[in-house]
């Protein structure tokens, strides 16, 4: 299969997790105030989302699409791309914690829900404040590390 991937306007990825934080706490908030059927419908949906950026990829993300659509024409042009592979490999970490603590909660541990979302709260935090992307850096030490290699093939024929 070609690839010939673009680079994403890192400006998306950053627009979902501020979305994405404002959700998560809402599932804090309801799941502490023992609101818990409200928090689960939303955990559940934040999941589907994580789900749809991990599969899809994340230039198909429904977050990104809003952000295309409706906040990038009002900016200027980024000054820079992203390669769209560590931010989609985030939305995978962000799915694997946030179905554990869906999965743990089903099982009869109702803190699983506040603390699940905490954890996904903190990387999407830092995400949408400061541009750290805590995923990102996962996927890049596990690059660096040999665990996983690069979907691009960035050498020249010879």
């Amino acid at each position: 299969m070609a690839t010939s991937q673009k680079g994403i306007d890192p400006r998306g990825p950053r627009f979902g997790a501020g979305i994405t934080a404002v959700l998560l706490l809402a599932v804090i908030a309801l799941s502490l105030s023992g609101l818990y059927t409200a928090a689960f419908i939303i955990f559940a949906l934040i999941t589907l989302v994580f789900a749809w950026g991990t599969f899809a990829g994340i230039q198909k993300h429904p977050y990104g699409l809003l952000f295309r659509k409706l906040v990038r024409p009002r900016l200027k042009p980024p000054t820079e791309l992203e390669d769209p592979i560590p931010p989609t490999f985030a939305q995978g970490v962000g799915l694997f914690v946030t179905v554990v603590g869906l999965i743990v909660f089903l099982f009869g541990v109702p803190l699983a829900l506040p603390i699940s979302a905490a954890l996904a709260f903190i990387a999407a935090f830092l995400n949408s404040v400061f541009a750290f992307c805590l995923g990102c850096q996962i996927y890049l030490f596990l690059v660096r590390a040999g665990v996983l290699g690069r979907n691009r093939n960035t050498t020249a024929a010879a």
